[in-house]
Order: C-alpha cells, then structure tokens, then sequence
C-alpha cells in the first residue's frame, strides 16, 4: 500500500509539474531578471549622482578661484542634463555668473527657467523667483511683478522679507501706498530678517505714514486682509 501511495503521489507531482512547470519557471526568472535590471539601475543611478557632486564641486572651484567662463562651462552640462536638484543649481549659478558679466537679459531668462520648472526643488523655484524679479524688476510689468511675489510675500515665508520689500515697491509703482505702507510696516517686524532690511522697510512705512512700532499682530492681520482684496 505504502508503494502504491508513493506511486500516486509522484504520478500527481509529475502531472502538476507537466501543467504549472514551465509557467512557474518563466515567473521566477522573469523575476530575477526584474531584481537584476532593478539592482544594476540602482546602482548605475547612484554613479550618476556621485559624478554629478563631482563635476558640481569643481565648476565651483573654477568660480571660487575667478574663473567664471570656465565655471559656466562646467556647469552647462549639469544644467542641461542634470536631474532636478542639480540642474536647478547649476542654472542659478550660470544665472548668477551672467549677471556678473552683465548680461541681465540672459540672467533674468536662467532664473526664469528654474523657476518654471515643476521638477525643481521648491525652494530653489523660490528662491530663482526672487533673483529673476530683482535682476529684471525695471523691465517687467508692474503687474507680473505682484503675480510673482505675493505668493511668497506673506509672513512666516522664508522669502517675506526679500520678496515683501520688491512687492511693495511694485505695489507704489501701482500707485497702491494702502498696501504698499502695511507691508512694509510687517517687514520691519519680522524678527527672521534682516536688520538692514529692517530698518529700511521701517523707514519706507513711516514716509507712508504708517506707524511700524504698533500692534505686530494687528499689522498682519491687516496686510494679509489687504492682499486678499
């Protein structure tokens, strides 16, 4: 009986392996294949990132020792074909080199790329909002200008005190001191920025006649009051 059992269990073994055998065979190997592919692009990815560090800190020797044509070169690859992260600061650099040469118009066009690119870390989008509207701030409209900055003048914002300041100029231009005064009055209160910024914004917000001493909470309240209307 023992033999008979054992007969019939290899004859079920033999018929299933017959059926499910070469199936179960092709899915291992497929995944296999799968992990192997995974692993050797893994791998290629994080050479890539490596070599992009090291292309990254020698264009920044070649500017920091004041060659800045031969820093652009460098960096030009790395803003072509660089990922996200570092073809964003590549293209601020090359921006920041333009405007040194003084090519405005090429600068403003480098910021405006990175801060149009919906891959590129958000503050390096901010951060290229604010250089692409200072390097160009007397050749857009008034009006692009506010679109631009209001986003990120608003307190609490990293870019308050920076982006606050060029908005409320902007917002003079538009012959708007309601708005301009109060938010220069914000700024001057705004402990995270600068102390010459400070004083500045204090100073632009008493020849409004706004009071930048009174009620810190009062004058958010009210600016951010004012930029929703």
């Amino acid at each position: 009986m023992r033999e008979v059992d054992e007969a019939v269990r290899q004859d079920e073994m033999t018929s299933l392996f017959k059926r499910y055998g070469v199936p179960v065979i092709a899915a291992v190997v497929l995944g296999l294949a799968g992990l192997g592919g995974y692993l050797w692009w893994e791998t290629s990815q994080k050479a890539a990132v490596a070599q992009r560090g090291e292309d990254f800190t020698m264009a920044l020797d070649k500017i920091e020792a004041g060659n800045l044509a031969a820093g652009d070169k460098a960096l030009q690859p790395l803003a072509d074909k660089g990922g996200s992260g570092s073809s964003a600061a590549a293209r601020l650099l090359r921006g920041g080199i333009a405007l040194e040469k003084g090519k405005r118009d090429e600068a403003v066009k480098l910021f405006g790329q990175v801060a149009a690119d919906a891959d590129a870390p958000q503050a390096f989008r901010d951060l290229a909002t604010i250089r692409q509207v200072a390097t160009g701030f007397d050749s857009m409209p008034v009006d692009q200008v506010v679109t631009k900055l209001k986003p990120l003048a608003v307190p609490g914002n990293p870019w308050f005190g920076s982006a606050g300041e060029l908005l409320g100029i902007a917002y003079l231009k538009q012959g708007k001191p309601e708005l301009a005064g109060p938010l220069f009055a914000a700024i001057s209160r705004d402990k995270d920025a600068p102390e010459t910024l400070r004083r500045r914004t204090r100073q632009l917000a008493g020849l409004l006649g706004v009071d930048a001493i009174d009620d810190p909470e009062k004058a958010v309240k009210e600016l951010t009051e004012n930029q929703t209307n």
